[in-house]
């Protein structure tokens, strides 16, 4: 597996590197749950389901968070890599197992990993609109950041003329980096040059 943080740490106009902010995984517990009983017996767990159809259950270490359906469906917030999210995950797993229900660890896999990074220049939006308006959406009305989709890898970065960059949609971690790597020589293109 390739050392990207080294690969852009090494580069020598010192590329900045994206830094994971969130990982979203699933789990499936494979057994019907009750979350009256859940969120009774475990701490740290709320539910309303006037408000939404999943107990939320909080974790401090790692500080994660759970979305439990009574499906048996576990969705896992909040983790900063791979390896502590399939922690939480085992442990919100094994909670709902001390509270009686046959819960299982199965199909675990990563729905999503977040990360942002700050190029440190200021982006020319529009520029960056009109020379890829196939996979660009600016409407600085609705929302302050152009919406770039890529293809290959298939994410979705969001741009700010600050310099600021959020890229989601990844579900592996080499995915974040090798549209970081795509992304930013564009983004050198359409750098506004200070006055």
């Amino acid at each position: 597996m390739v050392d990207y943080e080294h690969v852009f740490s090494s580069q020598p106009q010192s590329i900045p590197c994206p830094t994971i902010q969130n990982i979203v995984s699933v789990v499936n517990l494979d057994c019907k749950l009750d979350l009256i009983t859940i969120t009774q017996k475990a701490r740290n767990a709320e539910y309303n389901p006037k408000r939404f159809s999943a107990v939320i259950m909080r974790l401090k270490e790692p500080k994660t968070t759970a979305l439990i359906f009574s499906s048996g469906k576990l969705v896992c917030t909040g983790a900063k890599s791979e390896d502590e999210s399939r922690l939480a995950a085992r442990k919100f797993a094994r909670i709902v197992q001390k509270i009686g229900f046959p819960a299982r660890f199965k199909d675990f896999k990563i729905q999503n990993i977040v990360s942002s990074c700050d190029v440190k220049f200021p982006i020319r939006l529009e520029v960056l609109q009109c020379c890829h308006r196939a996979f660009a959406q600016y409407e600085p009305e609705l929302f302050p950041g152009l919406i770039y989709r890529m293809k290959k890898p298939n994410i979705v970065a969001l741009i700010f003329v600050s310099g600021k960059i959020v890229i989601t949609g990844a579900k592996a971690r080499e995915k974040i980096y090798e549209a970081f790597e795509n992304i930013y020589p564009v983004l050198v293109q359409c750098r506004r040059n200070s006055v």
